[in-house]
């Protein structure tokens, strides 16, 4: 019963870590205090891309694959079951973690072209759109009306 029960509970929290999504922009405990600059803008052109995982979704699924494939069989079976699981986990975590998103090309209204990467939404050419940054690391990417 302790191991089906364990089983269940690495599956949910497997699913959960890498289907959870946040709807609203997000801004980190450290940063969230210092000024931002934005460029307001038209985007002129849209590519679908992927983004690739940034390590968090194999190392989560290689530790979930690893605890699972522990409660399977014993002696050399359980080793070898530790071991496929492990690595059957890091494949589909680092699967899992990838995430869509476009390619904007955006005409600024400074006459400026740029590109940036936005994911969780969706743009069409002629979107005007508000760029928030930091620096040169893009913060939001929104649409205005």
């Amino acid at each position: 019963m302790y191991r089906i029960f364990l089983l269940l509970l690495s599956l949910i929290l497997f699913v959960v870590t890498g289907c959870s999504t946040n709807s609203k922009p997000e801004y980190s405990g450290t940063n969230y205090r210092q000024i931002k600059h934005y460029e307001i803008g038209e985007i002129v052109a849209v590519r679908n891309v992927r983004i690739s995982d940034d390590g968090t979704g194999t190392f989560v699924g290689a530790l979930v694959g690893t605890v699972l494939g522990s409660l399977t069989g014993g002696g050399r079976g359980n080793a070898l079951a530790t071991l496929i699981g492990g690595l059957g986990g890091a494949y589909v975590g680092g699967k899992a973690n990838k995430a869509n998103a476009q390619e904007l090309s955006v005409k600024l209204d400074n006459g400026e072209d740029i590109v940036v990467i936005a994911k969780g939404q969706s743009f069409l050419v002629g979107d005007k759109v508000k760029i928030i940054k930091e620096g040169n690391r893009v913060e939001q990417v929104y649409r205005i009306r």
